[in-house]
């Protein structure tokens, strides 16, 4: 049965925007503060809390990392590119699962999956190092049978497929064909020992058929949630989307 992450990020966000451009944020200014955000998520059912730690700290900060591991009992993935500083911030903290994703500065959201055709070297090498630490690792990848086959080559314990192309689709066909994309991707994935996760773009109106596909594990969403707990609330936000990813995963 899939399951929920809850991608806390843009309470963070929200936070940063009342502090001077590139302030980091100190005790008393944590308000919103995404740790909390991430306690009211586990409390109404979320599996694990996604921060995306990135190279420009534009959101999440290394302290809020070091402060759910300290303050909440929860699994923490943490998103991250290759960066080095991100790098070093994720071994310390020893988060339960990383996932690796592609970032560039001008985007405001994560645009698409990793190549893991490039740059094989370094992600191996970290990959290795996860492992050492046990920390699990989760490549971020479009749906595609190269990029599953490269994850399981590279020694990744899952996957998160990229659902961006199917939750963009304008038309019936267009989700058709990207969810059968997604249907193929777990498949194969499952069937090389891989978890498979997916996430990017998945809201209340398109979440199920995702959820549906059998063998998914994980769905990681936090835009829509954090969107609609503006009318809700936070708790009842992450009831509601973790109610469809049950329904659907029952059906």
């Amino acid at each position: 049965m899939a399951e929920l992450g809850v991608n806390v990020d843009h309470i963070a966000t929200l936070r940063q925007a009342r502090l001077p451009k590139g302030g980091r944020a100190r005790p008393g200014d944590v308000y919103p503060d995404p740790v909390e955000a991430a306690r009211t998520a586990l409390s109404a059912g979320a599996v694990s809390i996604v921060m995306h730690l990135r190279e420009d700290r534009r959101h999440i900060q290394d302290q809020d990392l070091f402060a759910l591991r300290r303050r909440v009992r929860g699994r923490i993935n943490m998103e991250m590119s290759i960066a080095p500083s991100v790098v070093r911030t994720a071994l310390r903290l020893r988060p339960d699962q990383v996932t690796l994703v592609p970032e560039r500065r001008q985007e405001r959201t994560t645009e698409g999956g990793l190549d893991l055709t490039r740059k094989t070297a370094v992600l191996r090498r970290l990959i290795s190092d996860c492992r050492r630490r046990r920390i699990e690792v989760s490549l971020f990848i479009d749906p595609t049978p190269l990029q599953v086959r490269w994850a399981r080559r590279l020694g990744a314990h899952a996957i998160e497929l990229h659902t961006g192309d199917y939750a963009n689709a304008r038309t019936a066909q267009g989700r058709r064909r990207e969810l059968a994309r997604l249907r193929s991707a777990t498949r194969l994935g499952l069937g090389l020992g891989l978890a498979v996760h997916a996430g990017h773009g998945l809201d209340y109106v398109n979440v199920g058929p995702v959820a549906a596909i059998p063998g998914m594990g994980e769905l990681n969403i936090g835009y829509s949630i954090v969107a609609r707990s503006l009318k809700t609330g936070l708790r009842a936000a992450v009831t509601d989307m973790r109610a469809l990813i049950r329904r659907a995963s029952r059906a």
